[in-house]
């Protein structure tokens, strides 16, 4: 549940008896240091109280480099602000995490001038009444709240981590064989979900069947869709040709022959697994042509049956294996549920509905629905008329870009615990992309690195630390304020910097998609911005911008021209697919710190 009015902080104070190199105060789209006042002893003040809506910020505990063996080097410390609110005593909240003295000091009648932006609902700050959105959207939903139903032992946690991106869930939260369907269980790794297992039913367990059927007619009923089911994923494993297996367990036959009106107004997907296990055993069988064969026996023994003694047409199907080679099931179904819950959710205005936006928030799987989800919460708001008003009605080219750039990071949800994608230098980086007639060594400085390639005389730098465009004592704001007075045709700054943006976060999407559980780093941006930034495709995006025409009357050719340029996938460019097939797991994990031109 989203925090409604603002925490407003006069200051923090964290103690530890542990060696402690540094502090900073996290928030998804900055940072600052907490100032240390002795040893192992920091503190800051805000005159101005701080105020922080949403669900939590953090804090980034950097331990002494002798004192990391004992426990990682860099700890992230979770702060919920609801926990604040209701144990908070004199004006002050006192918490102890990981050997940590906490003292967060409340104002609640202050004045707030500086609000961030929590968990929930991401904006990055000095917009000034600019809100994103996307924070407008989750404010509405916040979370894909999704169903899952089905036995132990079936792969419905390997379903889930694949399809959410996240690492065993279930080993937190789950007991083998025992599940509470109330129980909402949300990861860290990926908060845009919340997951309600059910454990399969077993003859004569009245108890679980009762408390499913309740619990779903109970969300059928919610005021908020927010508190709504959005989804439903039944589970079962494809019974073995021949060896006489039943289809369904009892409990769940009985289930579902007593009526499927349970599920109407609800997306619902019966999913098969262990497909791979079924494929081996027509190859074993010497078919022909054994895909063919499993397809034929999957609706012959498996979609047909259901469907008929259910009588339902809502029911989808789709069968899925976690064997490598064979992911195309996960596409399908996360598709499928995807297109299902757009359906379900739809608003009568043009709007995207809050429910189909954070199901692709939700979802790690399919990058073509994060693009097309970019779009549509684009052309609702700031990608529109972009000519027409560069300010935006009263509104600052950068307060503008702060909150476009908000809108496309959040719609990719990465795991990104530390910011880095909303952090100041990454803007910087992407504004410092936005001019094609600049010399790439006046936008991006070049490091000698043995392991750069050159393709057709276009170096495409790898596994270099990145180098910054911006000038000393300058904060983002100022400095890409007096980079883009200067600059002519804003439009078309702002046409480069939505595709560049759009292009780099596919790339980084495609880089991480085996790995997308993992703690996003400032190697993996590294990687992504340098194969991106150094190809043609990139360049060649630029000269289309600048020699596009948008004055045709009567349409808004800046937006159409934003999403066909989107739309151009660099991952399937075949000099970036080449980079990128280069690029080893391990150099995914490196995470150096930020540098800039006037750090050398």
């Amino acid at each position: 549940m989203s925090v409604t009015q603002p925490l407003r902080i006069s200051y923090i104070e964290l103690q530890s008896a542990k060696n402690i190199e540094c502090i900073e105060l996290i928030f998804p789209d900055s940072r600052r240091s907490i100032r240390q006042q002795g040893k192992n002893h920091f503190r800051e003040e805000f005159p101005q109280p701080l105020a922080v809506q949403g669900e939590a910020f953090s804090f980034l505990v950097h331990w002494k480099k002798w004192y990391s063996w004992l426990k990682p080097a860099v700890e992230n410390v979770r702060i919920d602000v609801r926990d604040i609110l209701s144990n908070s005593q004199a004006q002050k909240f006192q918490t102890m995490r990981v050997k940590l003295d906490i003292t967060v000091g409340l104002s609640p009648s202050s004045t707030s001038v500086d609000v961030v932006r929590a968990q929930d609902n991401p904006a990055p700050p000095n917009t000034d009444g600019l809100r994103s959105t996307t924070g407008e959207l989750l404010g509405q939903c916040p979370r894909f709240r999704i169903l899952v139903m089905g036995q132990s032992g079936i792969g419905k946690s390997t379903l889930i981590n694949r399809a959410f991106g996240i690492e065993q869930a279930s080993a937190e939260h789950f007991v083998p064989g025992e599940a509470d369907v109330e129980k909402e269980l949300i990861s860290p790794q990926n908060n845009r979900f919340v997951l309600h297992d059910s454990k399969g039913f077993e003859p004569g367990d009245d108890v679980n069947y009762d408390n499913v059927r309740r619990f779903i007619e109970n969300r059928k009923n919610r005021e908020h869709v927010k508190d709504q089911l959005h989804a439903v994923w039944l589970c079962f494993r494809i019974p073995a040709p021949d060896h006489g297996e039943r289809l369904l367990e009892q409990g769940m036959e009985t289930f579902l022959k007593e009526g499927t009106d349970i599920f109407r107004n609800i997306p619902a997907i019966v999913v098969f697994t262990k497909y791979d296990e079924l494929l081996g055993g027509m190859k074993m069988q010497k078919k022909a042509d054994p895909d063919t064969a499993a397809k034929e026996y999957l609706q012959e023994h498996c979609f047909d049956p259901i469907a008929e003694f259910t009588g339902s047409t809502d029911l989808s199907f789709v069968a899925v294996s976690s064997k490598p080679g064979l992911g195309q099931g996960h596409k399908q179904l996360i598709d499928l549920t995807h297109q299902k819950v757009t359906e379900r959710f739809r608003l009568q205005t043009d709007s995207p509905s809050p429910v189909s936006v954070v199901t692709v928030m939700a979802q790690r799987t399919l990058p073509n629905l994060k693009i097309e989800g970019s779009i549509d919460v684009g052309r609702q708001r700031y990608w529109r008329t972009l000519t027409s008003s560069a300010n935006f009605k009263d509104h600052t080219i950068i307060e503008c870009l702060a909150v476009i750039h908000t809108d496309i990071v959040c719609v990719w949800n990465f795991n990104d615990p530390f910011q880095y994608l909303y952090s100041d230098e990454f803007r910087r980086l992407m504004v410092g992309t936005t001019d094609a007639a600049t010399p790439a060594s006046q936008n991006l400085g070049r490091v000698d690195s043995t392991n750069a390639i050159c393709e057709a005389g276009s170096p495409l730098m790898l596994l270099v630390p990145l180098i910054l465009p911006l000038e000393a004592g300058l904060g983002f704001v100022q400095w890409a304020h007096k980079i883009y007075q200067r600059l002519p045709k804003v439009h078309h700054k702002f046409m480069a910097y939505i595709v560049d943006l759009v292009h780099v976060l596919e790339i980084l999407f495609a880089l991480t998609a085996n790995n997308n559980e993992k703690k996003l780093t400032r190697g993996a941006i590294t990687l992504a911005f340098n194969a991106y930034y150094y190809s043609e495709m990139r360049l060649n995006a630029h000269q289309r911008i600048k020699r596009f025409d948008f004055k045709v009357p009567g349409r808004d050719t800046v937006l159409e021209k934003i999403i066909s340029l989107v739309r151009m996938s660099p991952v399937a460019d075949s000099d970036i697919s080449r980079v990128l097939a280069s690029i080893r797991p391990a150099d995914l994990e490196r995470d150096e710190e930020w540098r800039t031109n006037a750090s050398n």
